[in-house]
């Protein structure tokens, strides 16, 4: 199968082998279309090894990737970090930070982003009691 360059290659060749008068404005167009697409095909071709090119450096960085994922989450998985972790939301400056449960046994913990105070009630009010119940 041809690609694009050798076609246009191809129909150059028609046009010259059909040995027609150059000064014609008819053979003129054709010239100037083939001269166009002549360009056209050389820059696909381009295109197409940058193309490939980037997927291959795109698997290359994504086996990285994987290999990465690998370390990181085995490594993760296989330590015993001993606590749960408590997620919030800010409410001062809207980042959400995590805490080991320990320190929700203090009056209050610090926001690691903006320093405030986070005070956290974990009483159940009547409501909440009757519901359970």
């Amino acid at each position: 199968m041809m690609n694009i360059t050798e076609k246009v290659a191809y129909l150059k060749g028609l046009v010259e082998g059909l040995k027609l008068d150059e000064k014609d404005d008819t053979v003129k167009v054709i010239n100037a279309i083939i001269d166009v697409l002549d360009d056209m095909a050389l820059t696909v071709a381009d295109l197409d090894d940058e193309v490939e090119l980037i997927g291959a450096q795109l698997d290359e960085v994504d086996d990285d990737l994987a290999s990465l994922e690998d370390d990181f989450y085995e490594d993760w998985e296989d330590e015993d970090y001993g606590e749960e972790m408590f997620e919030v939301v800010c409410p001062a400056c809207g980042e959400t930070v995590y805490f080991e449960d320990s320190a929700l046994d203090d009056d209050y913990v610090v926001c690691p982003a903006c320093g405030e105070k986070l005070e956290f009630d974990f009483e159940l009010d009547d409501d909440d009691e009757a519901k359970d119940e």
